[in-house]
């Protein structure tokens, strides 16, 4: 097997780069706009936009005529890093109602493109620009820099600032940490239907304890100062203001620590709340002229409740479209009534065109069907073994697929009047034969994927075993898709059986399997990754040496490999733990809190789920890794576990990589860091 798989992989993103991505369809299903970079080497991306009569893509925006460089605001580098965006270029961009009009940022320049003609401008203003996004209208746009919501003509080219910070902690119209980093809500302004008014978020960081970033490889420079909302301690302030063109400024009151989501369609402007123990979810309907809310509706649930993609939405009557968990399974809702059956787990609502909803959803948890409800009956629209996702305007549909089986890591498809029109990929092949059975292993029938070398003769020797998961809750590894296999297959080659298994807390099996982590992080991740081996050991008994076993992790990952030396060195005998989470008092509040609760409330329970107590009992090779530059999963957990393993007489080893975040993009890096990876496990099992 040659060793150029861990560059490639480095040097495409790992093969992400040049797949399609961002659609945006336009009313009348005409065209269908998306992002993609030329090449799967090149990680500049372009806007395109398709022809849905002609099948003809045309090329809209290439970033390299614009003049721009790679210099990003620290408010935007934060922004990719929470939507772990690697690319540059395009990454992102709204449209006005008709799709005739496109903003985006780019290195902080404001760019406007009108697409028919497919001419690019850039705009003046003040500072450089963070999130832009056109009113429905076309007319408008709204950005913000430092920290101030401003708003610009387009015509006129009239730039006046809306709301400006009271504070240097004070932003307005960006989503904070947590609600970009644990609820997936990366926007903080929302324009209304009309055009004439934003609701806008306020966020006040005073609150929240101040953490120092520092690279200790470049002691010349400033540590860098980040507030960071640890379990148990502030969040920051949240208030949210109906802001006219006028000049009007509404506020609109809530009680609520966190904001999930918000919402201003024609049928009402919505915002979802929840408090901070997370066992409620309360939607309301604000009047924008007075700003008083009308509970719509509340989910409770003792454990916690779900934030969910893609809702609240509205069909065209009015009917509001929904989801929350009902007689054991995660369901769509429109109006009162759950339209899916409990066995079907509902995973996100995509796309409402008029009265019919796009949405996916799983059966078996390996795999992520695409389905419509048209208003009478569930219609599938996916109809082979794999993961989609999809969008759907103006009669036609965008699908796009991963499998086991596609030749690439995504196909794209649209499909108009019955015809199937390619968006092709421009991806990278991995090159890599893979060898991936999926199926259920261990006393909880759990999703489990065993990947064995291509080389390999079934039954012709016992291989080491590299347990490689996520194992953390509202995550998923064992899905069908090749993507999410290529680095275990490539470690395969090197002469392992990799096995990755989805424990308890893991999507796709309903909502008790997810809550079963309730109260305790450790015990049943641990639990579920050794049945998930035996379980396999039984199926493969002349393939796995289980004298031999290793497991390696990434985050919550790199959390359960150091777990697992240390609680139960009987079963593994080597780990490499990257960017640990070692103790969740040192992780962020919406996450940890919604697992394990206040930490002055339950003070056992965070002990329990913490790797310090455990430092004495190593006697297995662990090797930790972290980015220093990691804003995430900050550095301190390796460093204190490295400290309490030294004060322990606990050998082991420590990777620091200097300017390093949480996503490790820097190519050489990431092709090292899994050469490294191996010749450590090769090394520490004997082999």
């Amino acid at each position: 097997m040659s060793e150029s798989f861990p560059r490639l992989s480095a040097r495409t993103r790992r093969f992400t780069l040049g797949v399609p991505r961002g659609f945006t369809i336009s009313p009348d299903g005409d065209r269908v706009v998306f992002l993609r970079t030329r090449s799967g080497t090149d990680p500049v991306t372009c806007l395109w936009e398709l022809d849905t009569e002609t099948h003809v893509e045309r090329l809209v925006v290439d970033p390299r005529t614009l003049d721009a460089d790679d210099d990003l605001p620290p408010e935007e580098r934060a922004r990719r890093e929470r939507s772990r965006e690697q690319a540059g270029g395009v990454v992102a961009y709204t449209t006005d109602t008709a799709v005739t009009t496109a903003v985006f940022a780019l290195s902080g320049a404001l760019h406007v493109t009108d697409l028919p003609s497919g001419r690019t401008r850039r705009l003046e203003i003040p500072g450089p620009a963070i999130d832009p996004r056109v009113s429905p209208d076309g007319r408008q746009v709204a950005y913000v820099t430092g920290g101030a919501l401003r708003v610009q003509d387009l015509a006129s080219g009239d730039d006046r600032a809306l709301a400006t910070p009271e504070s240097p902690t004070v932003t307005y119209g960006l989503a904070e940490f947590i609600a970009a980093e644990e609820m997936d809500r990366m926007r903080g302004h929302w324009w209304s239907p009309s055009g004439d008014a934003l609701l806008v978020e306020r966020v006040d960081e005073a609150p929240v304890h101040t953490w120092h970033i520092a690279d200790p490889a470049n002691p010349d420079r400033p540590a860098t100062v980040q507030r960071y909302p640890a379990a148990g301690t502030p969040n920051a302030v949240t208030e949210l203001f109906v802001l006219g063109l006028d000049g009007s400024r509404v506020a609109v009151p809530y009680d609520d620590e966190y904001l999930t989501t918000a919402a201003w369609d024609s049928h009402a402007l919505s915002i979802v709340t929840m408090p901070r123990d997370q066992k409620a979810l309360r939607l309301f309907a604000v009047d924008p002229a007075t700003g008083r809310s009308t509970l719509v509706r509340e989910d409770t649930d003792p454990a916690w409740v779900d934030v969910v993609a893609g809702v609240p939405a509205h069909l065209d009557d009015g009917s509001l479209v929904w989801m929350a968990p009902a007689d054991g399974g995660h369901r769509l809702f429109v109006g009162d009534r759950a339209v899916t059956p409990p066995t079907l787990q509902v995973r996100a609502v995509l796309d409402v065109d008029h009265d019919s909803v796009l949405f996916t959803a799983s059966g078996d948890p390996t795999e992520i069907q695409l389905w419509t409800w048209d208003g009478h009956s569930l219609l599938p629209v996916s109809t082979r073994s794999g993961v989609f996702s999809g969008r759907m305007a103006g009669g036609v549909g965008v699908l796009s697929e991963q499998s086991l089986d596609a030749e690439g890591v995504s196909t794209t498809v649209v499909r108009r009047d019955g015809v199937a029109i390619p968006i092709p990929s421009t991806a990278e092949r991995p090159g890599l034969d893979l060898r991936v059975s999926l199926g259920r292993s261990g006393r909880r029938e759990l999703a489990t994927a065993v990947v064995l070398p291509s080389w390999h003769e079934q039954g012709s020797r016992r291989l080491p075993v590299l347990m490689d998961p996520y194992g953390g809750p509202h995550a998923q590894r064992v899905l069908n898709r090749r993507g999410g296999y290529l680095e275990s297959q490539w470690f395969a080659e090197q002469g392992f059986a990799v096995i990755v298994a989805d424990g308890r807390g893991t999507p796709g099996r309903g909502p008790a399997f997810e809550r079963a982590v309730l109260g305790d992080l450790a015990t049943p991740a641990l639990e579920d990754q050794i049945d998930a081996l035996q379980g396999v050991a039984e199926q493969y008994p002349d393939d796995l040496d289980l004298s031999r076993v290793a497991i390696r992790g990434w985050s919550f990952g790199g959390f359960l490999a150091a777990l697992a030396v240390l609680r139960r060195p009987d079963v593994f005998h080597a780990a490499v733990a990257g960017a640990p989470v070692t103790d969740w008092r040192l992780y962020d509040t919406c996450y940890t809190e919604r697992y394990l609760g206040h930490p002055d409330e339950h003070p056992d329970v965070y002990d329990n789920s913490s790797l310090f107590g455990d430092a004495a009992k190593l006697d297995r090779p662990l090797l930790l890794i972290h980015g220093l530059a990691d804003d995430n999963v900050v550095a301190a957990h390796t460093l204190r576990l490295s400290s309490a393993l030294l004060a322990a007489g606990r050998a082991h080893s420590v990777l620091p990589l200097s300017g390093v975040t949480h996503m490790t993009p820097q190519e050489v890096v990431a092709e090292n860091l899994l050469l490294l990876q191996v010749d450590f496990l090769k090394k520490s099992l004997g082999g």
